[in-house]
């Protein structure tokens, strides 16, 4: 029984890795960010968006319905941190300027260029308050 558990316990720890969607490029930084939606005009209407400093590389807030947002790194998933990994935005895409590889907005699936998907974190709405955490 003993055995068992050591496997068991064993095999959990190798299965921890340093982030959460498998991208070791990227550096896991706490994210704790708080968003109020009265004061921020541009997420006011849905398909909306706006960008707040925190993360690695700032944070992409959009607008997907009513009372749902999506928040994701501006970090290009890809490449290390550097100056040109900040994403911009482009529509519905992210776009990294390192090597044009895009992203979309609406579920961070990588359109060209790399394998990886964009960063995304919790966003909880409380009112009109929304809170940014890491997954």
């Amino acid at each position: 029984m003993k055995q068992l558990i050591l496997i068991i316990l064993f095999l959990s720890l190798l299965s921890c890795g340093a982030s959460d969607d498998g991208n070791t490029t990227l550096p896991n930084v706490p994210v704790n960010e708080t968003v109020f939606l009265n004061t921020t005009v541009d997420l006011q209407v849905v398909g909306g968006s706006t960008i707040i400093s925190g993360g690695i590389s700032g944070i992409i807030i959009y607008r997907f319905s009513t009372d749902q947002f999506l928040a994701w790194d501006r970090a290009c998933p890809h490449i290390p941190p550097n100056q040109c990994s900040p994403m911009t935005l482009e529509g519905v895409l992210m776009l990294c300027s390192c090597d044009d590889s895009r992203f979309s907005i609406l579920d961070g699936s990588p359109q060209s260029g790399t394998p990886f998907a964009a960063r995304q974190y919790r966003v909880i709405k409380n009112g009109e308050t929304l809170i940014i955490t890491n997954f």
